[in-house]
């Protein structure tokens, strides 16, 4: 096993100028080290590893006993650490001890709060003389005890290239063989937030070695999940592999916390595991309540980052959180709704439940709240039925509050969506189309984001034709391009369409069709009313798990019915894997679901094949 030893020159023991930084520019030199004695490999076998070092009966007697351990527990501050070790002289298994009391001491402290207490640490002359007596007893505390150190450290913010944290690294190259799975998982969390270079590579190196080497042996889940987490994204593909089979044989010793544990560990390696992921979904899924917010945000995001969507799971945390909707924060439940419609997937439970908050107490809504409902509820297209219109009225009320102070920009914004939503109150667009707002916008020339926004609009106030005060019309100024691209239409789609109509005598097949300038028809057929308009769309246009439309192709369906079409929506997935005979049964029905007959009618299917 090759890994880099650290030259035994180093930097002054932490550099105070340095405190809460990682490292210095300055290189440190390394030379190649490689391991002594015949017997060194050996200790990869799995029945030769050596466990971590026991305190003796007596020794762990008087720690359970030592005042100073007591004193230490009551300590609640990393200078309180540092003030008692200026009383007392603690012996080596207690200076890990304070390194780790002292990081444990920060941990539920405000940002503001702790970089004063780390800054009081730095400064304190006690702080210099617990690092040196950490380096001096290295060699007689427990490896376990060596890692924990080190982490805590890192944790502190020692600099990375200060001498006491190259000393604990190149302590750790030397023992890695001989660490228990809990002396490397400790290890992975501590090189898994420090800076990249060569000395921690070659750490990282040894530890891919070692943990490839011992994964049959491996027993501890969270031991586990923190490795793969350092092997990251680099580890190579069969190693990956190995991990996933590693994993899915412990999966019936999986806790919850374990379960989503997993899931953002999968992301942080950028490792799809569908079997995997689908163990771990099963798992929470069936004890989602009682889960706190950050774990379902974490959760939801891991998801995300994967492109993994379980039906079951995103239903289940829709159905929780909104039936627990007053433990929830308003920023909370706009976090879940942010999150489920960047999955594509519309929480209706979670929906109606905000709805109705919504509708009670309208005026809480910030600015920045009201553009967040906004973008959801429209990129969704949920409809709410009996109380969408006094949603939408509560939404236009906030929003016609802040068009006193809303930017340019956010009132567009909201405008839109408001139109995807079918929604026009006068004030917000009769604001928007002033010409000293459009001037705001984009000066001279505007970004083809808000031609597009501007186009919707447009064909909105056309086709919808609101009732408003007084006619308004988006100048044409701000629409860009008006000839549209055309986008090709799918061949196979177009074959099976000529096969189903030909012997329709009465109808007739166009390809190709721009309707409004805006809207692109696959194929149309006439000589029939109503109009059918089939359109080939991508599987992005849905929300997940469903046949319901979202978003602009909802906006499109709304304005072609208008318009007197009846829409037939195609996606690759219905042409996909299907015979050709399946695919024409399907677009019958959907175009003449009045006419379609039971598949028990041999006569019909023969015609249809000749």
């Amino acid at each position: 096993l090759n890994i880099f030893l650290l030259h035994k020159q180093f930097f002054h023991l932490w550099s105070p100028r340095q405190s809460q930084t990682w490292l210095s520019r300055s290189p440190v030199s390394s030379v190649r080290f490689y391991s002594q004695g015949a017997n060194h490999g050996d200790d990869l076998e799995d029945g030769e590893r050596l466990p971590s070092q026991p305190a003796d009966t007596a020794s762990a007697e008087r720690q359970r006993k030592s005042p100073f351990l007591e004193l230490l527990e009551s300590c609640g501050s990393p200078s309180d650490v540092l003030d008692l070790t200026g009383n007392y002289s603690p012996t080596a298994r207690q200076v890990s001890h304070c390194l780790t009391h002292m990081w444990a001491t920060t941990k539920k402290m405000t940002d503001e709060q702790r970089r004063y207490e780390l800054q009081l640490m730095f400064e304190h002359p006690a702080f210099d003389q617990l690092l040196q007596r950490a380096m001096k007893t290295l060699v007689h505390i427990r490896d376990e005890d060596v890692t924990y150190s080190l982490l805590s450290m890192v944790n502190l913010g020692v600099p990375q290239r200060s001498r006491v944290v190259q000393t604990f690294l190149r302590t750790c190259q030397e023992k890695l063989n001989d660490f228990d799975e809990k002396s490397l998982s400790i290890l992975a969390s501590s090189l898994e937030q420090m800076e990249d270079g060569a000395n921690v590579r070659a750490l990282k190196e040894g530890m891919r070695l070692v943990v490839e080497a011992r994964l049959p042996g491996i027993k501890n889940v969270m031991a586990l999940q923190t490795m793969m987490r350092l092997l990251g994204n680099d580890a190579p593909k069969d190693l990956k592999w190995k991990l996933e089979k590693k994993a899915l044989s412990m999966t019936d010793h999986f806790s919850l916390p374990n379960a989503q544990y997993m899931i953002s560990t999968m992301a942080t390696m950028g490792f799809f595991s569908k079997p995997l992921l689908d163990v771990c979904s099963k798992k929470i899924t069936e004890n989602i309540h009682g889960i706190p917010f950050n774990r379902i945000f974490k959760l939801l995001q891991s998801c995300r980052e994967l492109r993994y969507r379980d039906v079951h799971l995103l239903t289940s945390i829709s159905d929780y959180v909104a039936s627990s909707l007053d433990i929830w924060t308003n920023k909370q439940l706009l976090l879940f709704l942010s999150v489920f419609e960047n999955l594509i997937f519309c929480p209706a439970a979670l929906m109606d439940a905000y709805a109705d908050k919504v509708i009670a107490n309208p005026d809480v809504l910030t600015l920045k709240d009201l553009l967040c409902v906004l973008k959801v509820y429209s990129s969704l297209s949920y409809d709410l039925q009996d109380r969408r219109q006094q949603f939408l009225d509560s939404l236009s009320r906030v929003l016609i509050s802040y068009l006193p102070k809303i930017s340019a920009f956010e009132l567009l914004k909201a405008v839109y969506c408001l139109c995807l939503l079918g929604h026009f109150p006068y004030a917000p667009l009769e604001q928007l189309l002033q010409s000293s707002v459009l001037e705001k916008l984009a000066g001279s020339k505007f970004p083809k984001s808000q031609e597009r926004m501007f186009q919707t609009m447009d064909v909105c106030l056309r086709v919808d034709h609101p009732p408003l005060p007084q006619p308004l019309t988006v100048p044409a100024s701000v629409l860009g391009d008006p000839t549209p691209s055309t986008p090709s239409v799918n061949p196979r789609l177009l074959l099976d369409l000529q096969s189903l109509l030909e012997d329709q005598v009465h109808m007739m097949l166009q390809e190709g069709v721009m309707v409004e300038n805006l809207y692109f028809i696959a194929y149309k057929s006439f000589s029939l009313f109503p109009r059918i308009a089939v359109m080939y769309a991508p599987q992005s246009g849905f929300c997940y798990g469903t046949s319901n439309p979202r978003g602009p192709l909802a906006v499109k369906i709304r304005h072609l019915k208008i318009l007197g079409y009846n829409s037939v929506l195609v996606t690759e997935q219905d042409l996909q894997s299907v015979s050709e005979e399946a695919r024409i049964d399907f677009l019958r029905e959907r175009i003449f679901p009045q006419h379609h007959r039971p598949e028990t009618q041999p006569d019909e299917k023969e015609h249809l094949r000749s």
